[in-house]
């Protein structure tokens, strides 16, 4: 069975953007590029909330002619070629989504982890990482943590009432100034 990879960046206070909604915080050495190269290389397709789905749409489809940092120059043409599902109850279609799932979330999660292929790998974002770990649905947490206060703005988790156990699989400082953790799901 497939597996669903959460892979998101967060400040040391535990923010996936800044106060006015930036981004521009996290960077990419060669050892986090290379880290992200490997989830990337593991999947088959990518997952986004909408809020995430805007951001990398106005983006990576011609990121090039943006930036000419490596991590860009190797992953647009990638970002592009890879079948990409946006989950949102308001957008209806958007160009370079593949498919947009506005109902049956954990339904329609749980057929695409049975259907064959490589991984799916949701990027960033916490509405729809909170929704799909509330169905069991992500089997593996790759957390960045960056050295950066941002002093507010969207949690890496949203609030919950209940209490979900996590299992560390692995560390690693990437770059002398990035930790990555995995966590997988705890089972029981």
């Amino acid at each position: 069975m497939r597996k669903v990879i959460y892979w998101v960046h967060t400040s040391i206070d535990g923010h996936i953007d800044g106060p006015k909604g930036e981004f521009d915080w996290p960077e990419m050495g060669e050892e986090l590029s290379a880290y992200s190269d490997a989830l990337t290389d593991r999947s088959d397709t990518f997952l986004y909330g909408r809020g995430v789905w805007e951001g990398m749409a106005s983006f990576w489809p011609n990121a090039e002619s943006m930036s000419d940092h490596p991590h860009v120059l190797s992953f647009a043409p990638i970002w592009r070629d890879t079948p990409k599902i946006v989950f949102s109850t308001t957008l209806k279609e958007t160009d370079w989504a593949t498919r947009v799932i506005g109902e049956n979330l954990a339904a329609e999660v749980a057929e695409l982890k049975r259907q064959p292929g490589k991984d799916l790998l949701l990027t960033g974002g916490s509405r729809l990482a909170a929704a799909l770990t509330d169905h069991g649905l992500i089997d593996e947490y790759h957390v960045a943590v960056h050295p950066v206060v941002l002093g507010g703005g969207k949690p890496l988790f949203v609030p919950r009432e209940d209490r979900i156990n996590l299992r560390l699989a692995d560390s690693r400082t990437c770059d002398s100034r990035v930790v990555v953790m995995r966590y997988d799901r705890a089972e029981g």
